[in-house]
């Protein structure tokens, strides 16, 4: 029994599919949605701008990225569609928000509710809950 305990303290831990992006600044100029995993610690996992319109993420443990915007659903709020989707080389992610107003919030918004699905080829797909901020910029 103690040797399966230390066996199975030897495997390495597989990194989440998404990590934490650190801090990031406000954009030059329009907006952009600040997103915290609604599971586990609130991590901000992924910042999504409208100008250029793209989202940051760090999938698989690598460092933070920026995927290029490649389709959009819905009428935009702040510069940002209901759902939009993100592509790279191997990675699609869907970005679906709800964006609430707010009278206290002068240059933003709420993301009241939200999902990010992360897809990869011959890998098991992440949908993930997400909330948040939107900033903007003067």
């Amino acid at each position: 029994m103690i040797a399966l305990l230390l066996a199975l303290q030897a495997v390495p831990t597989t990194p989440p599919v998404l990590g934490p992006i650190g801090q990031q600044a406000l954009p030059a100029s329009g907006c952009a949605a600040y997103l915290w995993s609604l599971a586990g610690d609130r991590t901000l996992v992924a910042m999504a701008s409208a100008t250029p319109a793209r989202i940051r993420v760090a999938v698989d443990g690598s460092p933070p990225a920026d995927l290029a915007w490649a389709s959009g659903e819905g009428m935009p709020a702040l510069g940002l569609a209901p759902v939009s989707t993100y592509k790279a080389a191997d990675v699609t992610v869907t970005l679906a928000l709800t964006i609430t107003t707010r009278p206290d919030l002068k240059a933003g918004a709420v993301v009241s509710q939200g999902t990010l699905t992360v897809e990869r080829p011959n890998r098991d797909t992440l949908v993930l809950p997400v909330g948040g901020l939107v900033g903007c910029a003067g």
